[in-house]
């Protein structure tokens, strides 16, 4: 039987980690309003479609759920600092980005954004801790 689409596609993702190992991933923390959650959340739909035009991988945004909340987070990834400063370079005159954060400034669907980097740490083996399901 032929090997699965899905190991080849982790072992070709862990190679590609591997190669380019200075990858960073920016951690954003949102303070929203949260009566403007839907606004938000529109606001974060744009930036998962304009993400990957740029080069980068968006890992998504994290809203508020249980209980009173007002912080939102997203976090995306670049393979380097080089490859993200172009993506701010570009970005600052894609008119579709400048839609996006037209959008937040109307709508003030937050109030102010905190952004860090970090250079991930990840498993030597792709499959290492991935839960198998029980039988």
């Amino acid at each position: 039987m032929g090997e699965s689409t899905a190991p080849a596609i982790a072992r070709s993702l862990f190679n590609f980690v591997l190669e380019h190992h200075r990858m960073i991933t920016c951690y954003l923390r949102y303070e929203v309003d949260p009566d403007k959650l839907a606004d938000f959340e529109a606001y974060g739909a744009m930036w998962l479609d304009l993400m990957p035009r740029f080069g980068g991988i968006h890992h998504g945004y994290f809203l508020p759920s249980e209980g009173a909340s007002d912080v939102a987070l997203a976090m995306f990834s670049f393979p380097s600092l080089a490859a993200y400063e172009q993506y701010r370079k570009d970005a600052g005159a894609d008119p579709d980005v400048q839609k996006a954060v037209a959008f937040a400034k109307e709508t003030r669907c937050f109030t102010r954004y905190e952004r860090s980097f970090f250079r991930p740490l990840f498993p030597k083996q792709p499959s290492a801790g991935r839960i198998e399901p029980k039988a």
